[in-house]
């Protein structure tokens, strides 16, 4: 196991424009979760960092939208984020934001040093501007096509198809996302970071030093800037939302939000210890610690070239050990969208599986997205909950519990001579806390979930092979020994347990009554201790740790999003502009009738066209219609219509049409027909 002393964990910053939906929480937070908890109970000082980021363009972007200040809406997102967290367990030593004075404080100091020491180019350059809104188009405020990938909607900081970060000036055809005007550039006075120059330190401390260490997609990526060749970046934006440029001449020029944003886990940092009364500077100045950065792949840039090409220029801080990035997860197999409400919503899901903090934890480990992009789906959740916590951990804790009451009334009982079985599953037992931390800190959390699972499988298959209650009958004696040894598994499960399944394990201890400091079991006692649960310590009753999830409530949360779906198909359904205008003459040629479907057959090698005969009252017309791929012929046979029926016969593919039948779009896009709902209207009825 590692032997390191102190360790700095950050998670990513969330956006306070919304809520922290799964995405969230299988990219950074659970693993990270996972990584402090099983670093805490193996016994270093550990600090959990994160906070609020609360400045840059989508929040401004939002409020103009909602119409109310910045301020509202972070400070409406930051409650709804923090509450959530701290309901799901997420054990942050510090939960910050990044509009607290410790951070304005923090992160002008940190400019202004580089500032004084030269380490900034400063440059007036021709920038983005829209003049109706009387603004320069920063980041988010404007869109246009990628100049790397050609996606027509990259913002102007960063392209979220191809993840290359770039300037606003670098966007093909940009418009303003303020009023969809082309902006005009207009001269502007920034700061930059001369990244270049960072260059080869950059190439000999990532991709030489971390070669070996470092996950291959972050790797990847950081190889591929580097290649492309470093520019300068710039520091500081053109808004009136962020932290003010703390030098002369900045006026109306904040930092950029990148630049300040991994300062806030500096500042939160600081206000951990402030109110701790500890020293901050070991966890970000001392070579022994190590500095872990939980991130979404989206985040690599910053996290891997800006910010320690920042840290390097300051020259006091240390740099990252590792920054294991995963992946994106979908949902559903569909892109996870804030903006189209396409997300599982972690404050909505604790309402709707209230004590189900750990399901989520575990079905989210054990999928997630570590290496590719993976997908969310609510039947998967539901499996990794009924087939594998049901009936796998908390079968095998329900059995151990009910029989050790049932036999012993809750007492452990004193073993009896150990046979070959039972050496060797207290072998097996002894070695899972090194197999499940050599996974963890290789930053392979399914894998070691698994494992974690494995103990349970363990417990289940010993139990299934020794069978108690059928030995209890011949050999009494013989089942004391099996229940010491399954006694000691549970009490191993319920430590391992803990950075996977936190109120799970919280229980499961209740359960066994090993919840005060001298019951306490840690890693390294499972791993050289034969006895975790003493003989004659009393055990409480059994209570269910997990229940099965049933198809009505999966059900619940699938039509959620269906109609969410249907939301979005309505609002991005391309309504035809109006046709050229007509004359009340030109209306009243048209001759609309009620008709009835008598005959339907599919018109020959066509895949769209059916020829109808209608009674249109006139007569029986033959009209040829293209509904094929919407209604067989057999479902429409007695169907009311609404024909044109003066409309000039045309000859399709052979068949001489008579009239045209009117349809419509429904709102998930199929076709109706445009009919009388009275079924006894005549056929031959006018419509007008």
């Amino acid at each position: 196991m590692n032997n390191s002393k102190r360790y700095t964990i950050t998670a990513a910053l969330p956006y306070t424009n919304g809520p922290v939906h799964i995405g969230h929480l299988a990219g950074v937070y659970v693993p990270a979760d996972i990584y402090a908890r099983y670093l805490r109970n193996t016994g270093n000082d550990v600090i959990y960092i994160c906070g609020s980021d609360e400045h840059g363009v989508p929040i401004t972007i939002k409020a103009k939208k909602e119409g109310v200040s910045p301020q509202d809406i972070v400070d409406k997102y930051h409650a709804i984020i923090k509450k959530s967290f701290e309901d799901f367990g997420i054990s942050f030593d510090n939960y910050s934001r990044t509009s607290a004075e410790v951070h304005h404080k923090t992160a002008s100091e940190f400019f202004k040093k580089l500032y004084d020491e030269g380490k900034f180019i400063e440059e007036s350059t021709e920038q983005l501007y829209d003049e109706e809104a009387k603004q320069f188009l920063a980041d988010r405020f404007v869109i246009g096509t990628c100049p790397k990938c050609g996606n027509e909607e990259s913002y102007g900081d960063q392209c979220e198809k191809c993840g290359t970060s770039h300037n606003a000036t670098d966007l093909i055809n940009p418009k303003s996302a303020i009023t969809g005007n082309v902006p005009t550039t207009k001269l502007t006075k920034h700061w930059y970071l001369p990244l270049d120059k960072y260059e080869t330190w950059l190439r000999e401390w990532i991709v030489d030093g971390h070669k070996n260490d470092w996950k291959t997609n972050v790797l990847g990526q950081v190889k591929s800037w580097l290649d492309d060749g470093l520019k300068p970046r710039a520091v500081t934006r053109d808004l009136d939302w962020g932290i003010p440029v703390p030098v002369e001449g900045a006026e109306g020029k904040v930092l950029y939000v990148w630049f300040d944003a991994p300062i806030g886990y500096i500042s939160s940092t600081k206000e951990w210890a402030a109110r701790e009364g500890k020293d901050w500077e070991p966890y970000w100045k001392d070579k022994d610690t190590k500095l872990i950065h939980f991130i979404g792949k989206d985040n690599i840039v910053f996290h891997c070239i800006i910010f320690p090409a920042m840290l390097k220029a300051e020259g006091s801080f240390i740099l990252p050990e590792n920054v294991p990035a995963n992946e994106f997860l979908n949902l559903e197999g569909n892109k996870i969208s804030t903006s189209k409400n396409w997300a599982v919503w972690l404050h909505e899901y604790l309402i709707d599986f209230p004590e189900k903090q750990d399901v989520l934890r575990y079905a989210l480990t054990a999928n997630a997205p570590e290496t590719k992009d993976n997908d969310f789906t609510w039947k998967d959740f539901q499996a990794r909950n009924n087939n594998e916590l049901v009936a796998i951990f908390g079968n095998f804790i329900n059995r151990v519990v009910v029989l050790t009451n049932k036999y012993y009334e809750g007492i452990i009982p004193e073993p009896n001579e150990f046979r070959a079985i039972d050496d060797e599953t207290l072998e097996q037992l002894q070695k899972f806390p090194a197999i499940i931390a050599s996974s963890i800190e290789r930053y392979r959390f399914r894998e070691a979930s698994q494992e974690m699972l494995n103990l349970a499988r363990l417990g289940n298959k010993y139990l299934a092979d020794e069978e108690p209650w059928k030995v209890i009958k011949t050999d009494p004696e013989r089942v004391k020994t099996i229940m010491y040894v399954a006694l000691q598994i549970a009490a191993g499960l319920a430590v391992v347990a803990e950075p996977f399944l936190p109120f799970t394990s919280s229980k499961l201890k209740g359960i066994l009554n090993i919840t005060s400091s001298a019951d306490e079991i840690s890693w390294e006692d499972i791993a050289k201790t034969d006895e975790l649960i003493a003989v004659n310590h009393k055990i409480g009753q059994a209570e269910l740790l997990f229940a099965k999830i049933e198809d009505e409530e999966i059900q619940a949360q699938l039509d959620k999003l269906e109609a969410t779906k249907l939301v979005n198909e309505a609002e991005n359904k391309v309504v035809e502009p109006q046709k050229e205008t007509i004359q009340f003459d030109d209306f009243t040629k048209l001759d609309m009738r009620v008709g009835t479907i008598l005959e339907a057959v599919k018109v020959p090698k066509t895949k769209k066209l059916l020829q109808l005969k209608v009674d249109v009252g006139l007569g029986v017309r033959t009209i040829v219609s293209g509904i094929a791929e919407s209604f067989s012929p057999e479902e429409i046979i007695g169907q009311k219509v609404t024909v044109l029926v003066n409309l000039a016969p045309r000859v399709l593919k052979g068949i001489e049409s008579q009239g045209m039948i009117l349809m419509t779009d429904t709102p998930d896009g199929k076709l109706a027909f445009i009919a009388p709902e009275n079924d006894s209207v005549a056929n031959g009825a006018q419509v007008s």
